[in-house]
């Protein structure tokens, strides 16, 4: 059995999916055998989640970050971008891998790396796409760790990212 307990409720991240919320946990049968399942609700994507308690942690389902975590994402975006001269794509699959990990601290790297503020080029498409996957990521962790709305947790990143 899993050693993850989480109530209706709890707020949890999923890192494919982000912040959710538990809604119960269920015993359905499944293939002849009885499971307990976490009901997890996407707000955002308007989609429902059932994980098996028995694959919860390797799932990498999770509580939401500590304060001291998000306090180290935080102080990531306002560190220097690294921009790695290898082709678009390869970094674009890196990006990628850190948003899905769902570790805070990777995502706001994404962040960072993507921002442009109004004196830089323009981003192309696929890399508006990821950073605006990658702030909507951590926004709605930091909007339900300080229990505030998302829109105001973004603007709170975007502001430091604007003093960086």
């Amino acid at each position: 059995m899993s050693n993850l307990t989480f109530a209706a409720g709890d707020y949890v991240v999923y890192p494919a999916h982000g912040v959710g919320k538990v809604l119960e946990i269920e015993k359905r049968v499944i293939g002849g055998q009885e499971l307990e399942l976490f009901v997890i609700s996407f707000e955002r994507d308007r989609m429902i989640l059932r994980v098996p308690l028995a694959k919860a942690k390797a799932s990498g389902l999770r509580r939401l970050s500590t304060r001291k975590t998000m306090d180290t994402a935080l102080t990531t975006l306002t560190g220097r971008a690294r921009i790695r001269r290898a082709m678009w794509s390869r970094r674009a699959q890196e990006y990628e891998q850190k948003i899905n990990s769902g570790d805070p601290v990777a995502i706001a790297e994404v962040v960072r790396d993507l921002y442009r503020n109004a004196s830089q080029p323009e981003q192309s498409y696929s890399e508006r796409q990821i950073y605006e996957q990658a702030l909507e990521r951590l926004s709605c962790e930091l909007a339900a760790l300080e229990q505030i709305e998302t829109d105001a947790a973004a603007a709170k990143l975007e502001k430091l990212l604007l003093a960086a």
